[in-house]
């Protein structure tokens, strides 16, 4: 009894004592070396990360309940560079990563084993390579994201993925991918977005793409381009966005009729052939398709004017307007079906009358009825359609020495005028139909063929394989071997003849049509005029063209109710789709669509469709009609900085606070260094203000208004041009030179500083002349500064704490406005110097682009869902109690 007390009591003590030696346990091997080891990898140090002070109580980082480990790291846009070391794959119980648009460099460490990992966001830095093992055993990741790395070296996506069963997003795009896609996507059954863009994959789409739970695809851009074609896409019944563009994908589209939630499908710039299946036109929530570019046949296709179409030239169509097919034309792509609509066939085979210069077909005499199909030795595969039996005048049917497969359909045996049919050396099978004698039939070399027949027969016969009943050398006539060779030389006699005089016929017909094609061209030219639509060209992107039907209907026709502003373009009008997104369209007034009104509308759907980021305003679509230019984009409702910094009274918006100005004021020096230094091209604004500064519900600031950026091929590379711009914000050297830099931006950021800073206008007509120039104005201010707090807006009325801040802001304003400028900080330091100040006065709620990496390239519906997206990553960053 006592033993068993004691017992008793010992096990007691030991459950007493097992939390404690836990805990003691953790506490002996926490994360502290790894997280000193990247704090110092880092240059600067991240706001709030110090050596002196638990790493758990750094900004940005979060632990578990022991306070020991790492569970969290989130230092995206930071402006942090450096590298990542080895170490952190030690970080054992880290399940979010956040590290995108930074400029970190260096090798990727591998991620391997760590088991925890459920999110990774690497996107918009600067790594240089990928470790073979760097996602090895991570069964609990379910987003990653490396996209925008243009320095890694070349890597494939690695076939151990499939151990990441919990995969929901991948985001690679422009990364710099090589090899095929690889038939991993049946392992993955949450998995929703694949992005793959931009990089250097080929081969062929997976099989395992069927029945796969992909919502968003991203392939297109492809620096050489994947292949093949693209049925598989048929069986994906989740698919909303599929982007296959500028690639080298080929043969038909496929039926897409169980695809119910399709509502963006890019398909341009490829090599698709073949006639449209009528159920694409018919897809409940398509919303955009783009179809330029590729050798599309049959009849023109007519979609919902619910659906932005942009189809390119039309030439390979049967109209140019939607109708049915002549019915030969109809029966030749019938016949092109069966062969895949080969490449060859689709190049040749366009407009609506098959004896018009059509490839491998001759007419009769009047050059009415198809008399001659010769596709011979073209290395085509597929079958022999029974299409073929349509066309009553055939003659000569010649489809040798190809890989055709499958029957010889017996309908061809009913062609009145058929005298000659020739199918050897392909892959036929099945029994030998039979054709009146009347018909050469020429079928040697398909072992296949009648093989059925023969063995039935016992092979009493002893003829050849691929022969017909009765002779030994593959032809239907009835006569001795002797006369049949006589016949078939006669035969062959008779086609050459027939051949010459058809090559004959054809080069008198091709000379003909050169020349009224000669005439006809002067004549179009000439009732045409000086038409600017070949001056549109074909934007990437993913923005769309919106009929101008959408648009009426949009805005109420346009109404005045729903203007919201009016400039030296036009009028800018207030719309609503009809499913509730809310759009702002830009109308360019007639006359502005000049020259000069045609590059600016090209140079803003150009800058745009190569730039996305959360303080640039999206464009969402842009619309053709007659002479007119609209652009549609995000509606922005709280207007413009410019309305709220002096029109506020007369709108009645309450006056912003100068928590909300130094908000605004970073919000927009971040989207003009995105377009100066980290999008994949370098752009100067050279229009920036307060009018061209939009603000959301939130008072969140996006620049807006690319009509004049220019290219700058090297960030700060010079670019000379001609003056444009807005008087009060034009930086000294270039109103004197006429050559622009980023600096100009710069300069005008400065400028809209002093505006947020002192609530006056660049430019004011009303006041003195001495007073009428800010910059000049507030440079007199500065030499006294005692006149500065006067100077500042007086509804902003700061405290002691605010006025230190102002003064900040007032130094930095006069530094981007210094007349030389090599003197102006960059837009990078700019952010840096604004991003502490802003730090005190931080948003209540969290930038969601900003903390979990969301990519947004909004091309409408996008922009409906990707709030999914965000709600997924928000609960694991969400804090636990414990």
């Amino acid at each position: 009894m006592a033993t068993h007390a004691t017992h008793h009591h010992h096990r007691s003590f030991l459950l007493r004592f097992l939390p404690f030696l836990t805990l003691l346990l953790l506490s002996a091997a926490d994360d502290s070396d790894v997280m000193l080891k990247l704090l110092s990898s880092l240059s600067p140090a991240p706001s709030g990360w110090s050596s002196s002070t638990p790493f758990c109580n750094w900004n940005s980082v979060r632990c578990d309940f022991t306070s020991s480990f790492v569970t969290a790291i989130n230092l995206s846009s930071t402006g942090i560079s450096g590298t990542l070391p080895p170490e952190v794959n030690q970080l054992s119980q880290l399940q979010f990563l956040a590290l995108q648009k930074n400029s970190l460099t260096g090798p990727l460490p591998s991620f391997g084993n760590m088991t925890s990992l459920q999110q990774i966001y690497l996107d918009n830095n600067g790594f240089s390579s990928v470790p073979n093992n760097f996602l090895v055993g991570l069964i609990n990741l379910q987003t990653f994201s490396i996209s925008d790395n243009i320095n890694l070296g070349p890597w494939e996506i690695p076939t151990y993925l499939t151990e990441s069963r919990n995969l929901v997003a991948f985001y690679a795009s422009n990364a710099n991918i090589t090899g095929i896609i690889p038939d991993i996507f049946g392992s993955f059954p949450n998995l929703q977005n694949l992005r793959l863009s931009y990089n250097n994959l080929t081969g062929s789409l997976p099989g395992s793409f069927s029945g796969s739970e992909i919502q968003n695809l991203w392939l297109n851009n492809q620096r050489v381009g994947l292949s093949g074609r693209i049925d598989v896409l048929a069986s994906m019944t989740q698919l909303a966005q599929v982007w296959l563009h500028a690639n080298a994908f080929s043969g038909a589209i496929p039926d897409f009729s169980n695809c119910k939630n399709l509502f963006d499908l890019q398909l341009r710039d490829n090599r698709f052939t073949g006639v449209l299946p009528p159920s694409l036109m018919n897809l409940p929530k398509l919303l955009n398709i783009t179809l330029q570019n590729n050798k599309f046949q049959g009849p023109y296709p007519l979609f919902p004017i619910t659906v932005s179409v942009i189809m390119g030239t039309t030439d390979s169509f049967c109209l140019d307007r939607p109708g049915p097919c002549d019915p030969q034309v109809s029966t030749l792509l019938d016949v092109a079906g069966a062969l895949g609509y080969p490449m060859s066939l689709a190049e040749s085979w366009g407009g609506n009358n098959a004896c018009q210069d059509w490839r491998f077909i001759n007419c009769d005499s009047l050059g009415r009825n198809v008399t001659i199909v010769n596709m011979g030795r073209q290395g085509f595969s597929g079958s022999i359609s029974p299409a073929f039996a349509n066309l009553t005048s055939l003659k000569n049917l010649v489809l040798n020495d190809n890989n055709l497969t499958g029957m010889i359909p017996p309908l061809l045996t009913t062609l009145p005028e058929l005298q000659i049919f020739y199918v050897s050396n392909n892959n036929l099978s099945g029994p030998i139909p039979v054709f009146p004698p009347s018909v050469k039939f020429m079928y040697d070399g398909n072992l296949l063929l009648g093989r059925n027949d023969r063995e039935s027969s016992g092979g009493g016969s002893g003829g050849a394989p691929g022969t017909s009943p009765g002779n030994g050398d593959g032809s239907s006539s009835r006569t001795s071997g002797q006369s049949n060779s006589v016949g078939i030389i006669a035969g062959v006699i008779v086609v050459v003849v027939v051949f010459v005089g058809v090559v004959l016929f054809v080069l008198y017909k091709c000379y003909v049509k050169r020349k009224h094609k000669r005439v006809g061209r002067v004549e179009e030219s000439q009732r045409q005029g000086n038409s600017d639509h070949s001056e549109i060209p074909v934007f990437k992107g993913g923005n769309v063209m919106i009929s101008i039907q959408v648009l009426r209907q949009a805005t109420n026709n346009f109404s005045k109710e729903n203007v919201l502003g009016r400039g030296g373009f036009g009028v800018v009008y207030k719309g609503e789709l009809h499913g509730g997104t809310k759009i702002a369209v830009k109308r360019m007034e007639t006359g502005a669509t000049g020259i000069k009104g045609m590059k600016e509308f090209q140079a803003e759907i150009a800058v745009l469709t190569k730039v996305r980021h959360r303080h640039l305003v999206a464009l969402l679509g842009y619309c053709i009609n007659g002479n007119e230019r609209l652009l549609v984009y995000e509606y922005m409702p709280q207007g413009t900085l410019g309305q709220h910094l002096f029109q506020w009274q007369e709108l009645c918006y309450q006056p912003l606070t100068w928590k909300q100005r130094l908000i605004i004021a970073l919000d927009v020096a971040r989207g003009v260094e995105y377009l100066h230094s980290l999008a994949q091209q370098s752009f100067i604004h050279r229009d920036l203000k307060p009018s061209n500064i939009l603000l959301s519900d939130d008072m969140r600031a996006k620049v807006a208004d690319f009509g004049l950026v220019k290219n700058a091929p090297d960030g700060n590379y010079s670019v000379e041009t001609r003056l444009a711009g807005t008087f009060g914000y034009l930086a000294p050297e270039y109103t004197a030179t006429g050559r622009v830099t980023t600096k100009v931006d710069v300069y005008a950021f400065g400028v809209v500083l002093m505006e947020i800073i002192t609530g006056r206008k660049a430019v004011d007509e009303t006041v003195s002349e001495e007073r009428s120039h800010l910059v000049t104005w507030f440079r007199m201010v500065l030499i006294n500064k005692d006149n500065l707090r006067k100077s500042i807006d007086p509804i902003l009325d700061p405290d002691d704490e605010t006025y230190e801040s102002i003064c900040k802001v007032v130094s930095l304003a006069s530094r981007c406005t210094v007349r030389k400028p090599t003197q102006r900080p960059d837009m990078g330091h700019v952010v840096s110097i604004l991003g502490p100040l802003a730090e005190r006065w931080k948003p209540s709620k969290p930038e969601e682009d900003d903390a979990y990496g969301m990519d947004r390239h909004m091309s409408l519906r996008q922009r409906w869902q990707a709030d999914e997206e965000i709600t997924l990553s928000a609960e694991l960053w969400r804090p636990r109690t414990f």
